[in-house]
C-alpha cells in the first residue's frame, strides 16, 4: 500500500478499481468522466448519488468505482470528488482520507489525505486517468470555496441559472493547482449544488433513480421499517403471480442471504416476509417485508429489494406495481415509488437501502429489470446494480 501525497501517482494494475471517501462528517461523493478538453461530453457524464451510474463509472454510499475497460475510449480521466453534505460546511479540521483498492478482491493499493485544508467546501480527491494505454490514479487535494457547483461548472456540467441577476463571488484563497482558464461562478452558484433529500418535510415520492436519506430531525432512522410492495393485473390480464422478495448484501456485494416466500424470517428475524400472494388481486399492498435496521448484523450493507413473476408473465402485463416504505411502528408512509413502465421480462429491482459510512441508510428507487422467475436469478443482477 502507497501513502500518496498531492501530485503523486501509482500505476493501477486491477481492471476495477474503487475509491472511497471518508470523512468524520457526512460527505457528498461524485465521479466526473473527463474528454481531452477537460470537460464533461454531457451531464450523463456527472455520476452522483442521484443518477448513479455513467459509461464505465459507478457511485455507491461514499464510493465511486471505475471499471476501465468499460470507460470510453474518448474519457481520459475520472475525476473524483468530495464536499461536505452539511450547508456551508468546509472541510476544515475534517480532512477527508481516500482509499484506493481493488474493486473485486478489495485490496488496497493507495490512500491519500489532503494536507492543510480550510475554507474549502468541496475537493478534487484524486483523478484517476489514462496514459499510454495504462491507467494510473493521481492524487490531487485541489480546493475550491464555492462547493460542488464550482467544480461541476469548471468541467462543464450544466448549473440551472439563479432567477436574479448574480453577484460577484467573494475571492477565496487558494488552496491547491490553480484554476486559471475558467471564471469563477457566480454567488449563486452553490444553491444549485446537490443537497440530499431527506424526511424533513414529509412523505418523499421519488422517481427512477433519485435517492432520499433516512433521515428526520437531524436524526438517522434506525427503527424498524416495512417494504410493502404492491401490484395489479394489466386491463383484461388473468390473475398474476408476483413474488417480493429482499436480498442482503456486504460491502464487497458479497450475498448474505435472502428472505422470501419460502424463507419468511432471515438474519435471526431481523428481516420479515409477510407471505405469498398469488393473486395481486385487492386493494393495498400485496406483500410486505419488514427490516429492524438496528438489528441488522453489522456485515450487512445493502439490501435491494425485488419482485419476480413465477407464473412467468412479464411486467409488461401488470398494472399499478410500486414499493412504499412506511414506519413499522405507526404505519407513517415515508417513501414511495411507482414503477410507470414495465418491460417484456420477468424480474425487476424495486428499490435498493445502502448504508453509509455515518450508519444512516438511504433509499433509492430502481426499476431495472432482469430475466428470471425466482429471486436465486435476482442475486447477482442486484449485487451489479448496488
Amino acid at each position: 500500500m502507497t501513502a500518496m501525497t498531492p501530485g503523486s501517482n501509482v500505476p493501477l494494475s486491477a481492471p476495477r478499481v474503487a475509491v472511497d471517501v471518508s470523512a468524520p462528517v457526512r460527505l457528498d461523493v461524485s465521479g466526473l468522466l473527463i474528454a481531452a478538453d477537460g470537460k464533461v461530453r454531457s451531464d450523463d457524464d456527472f455520476v452522483f448519488y442521484n443518477q448513479p451510474s455513467g459509461p464505465g463509472v459507478t457511485y455507491q454510499s461514499d464510493s465511486i468505482t471505475v471499471d476501465t475497460v468499460s470507460v470510453p475510449a474518448g474519457i481520459e480521466k475520472v475525476v473524483i470528488t468530495a464536499s461536505p453534505d452539511a450547508a456551508g460546511a468546509t472541510f476544515a479540521g475534517i480532512e477527508p482520507t481516500a482509499t484506493i483498492r481493488d474493486a473485486d478482491s478489495g485490496t488496497v493499493i493507495a490512500t491519500f489525505t489532503p494536507p492543510q485544508l480550510g475554507p474549502e467546501t468541496a475537493l478534487v480527491v484524486v483523478e484517476v486517468y489514462r496514459r499510454g494505454g495504462a491507467w494510473k490514479a493521481r492524487a490531487v487535494g485541489q480546493g475550491y470555496a464555492n462547493g460542488l457547483a464550482g467544480i461541476a461548472t469548471d468541467f462543464g456540467v450544466s448549473v440551472d441559472e439563479p432567477a436574479t441577476a448574480p453577484q460577484a463571488a467573494p475571492q477565496a484563497p487558494p488552496t491547491g493547482p490553480a484554476v486559471t482558464d475558467i471564471p469563477p461562478p457566480p454567488a449563486a452558484a452553490p444553491a444549485a449544488s446537490t443537497g440530499k433529500i431527506n424526511l424533513d418535510k414529509g412523505r418523499v415520492s421519488l422517481k427512477k433513480n433519485q435517492t432520499v436519506s433516512l433521515v428526520k430531525g437531524g436524526k438517522p432512522l434506525l427503527s424498524s421499517v416495512r417494504m410493502g410492495l404492491g401490484w395489479e393485473p394489466a386491463f383484461r390480464s388473468k390473475d398474476i403471480d408476483l413474488d417480493a422478495s429482499v436480498i442482503a448484501y456486504g460491502a464487497d456485494r458479497n450475498h448474505i442471504a435472502s428472505c422470501y416466500f419460502g424463507k419468511l424470517s432471515i438474519l435471526n428475524g431481523a428481516i420479515q416476509h409477510s407471505g405469498d400472494n398469488l393473486t395481486g388481486e385487492g386493494a393495498g399492498d400485496d406483500e410486505a417485508i419488514t427490516v429492524h435496521l438496528g438489528g441488522l448484523p453489522p456485515e450487512v450493507t445493502g439490501l435491494v429489494f425485488t419482485v419476480n413473476s413465477f407464473s412467468g408473465q412479464k411486467f409488461n402485463q401488470v398494472a399499478k406495481a410500486y414499493c412504499r416504505l412506511l414506519d413499522a411502528t405507526t404505519g407513517e408512509e415515508l417513501v414511495r415509488f411507482d414503477l410507470t413502465q414495465g418491460e417484456p421480462r420477468t424480474g425487476v429491482m424495486m428499490a435498493k437501502l445502502i448504508k453509509q459510512f455515518s450508519g444512516e441508510w438511504e433509499m433509492t428507487a430502481m426499476g431495472e429489470f432482469a430475466d428470471s422467475r425466482t429471486v436465486k436469478g435476482m442475486v447477482k443482477p442486484a449485487a451489479q446494480a448496488l
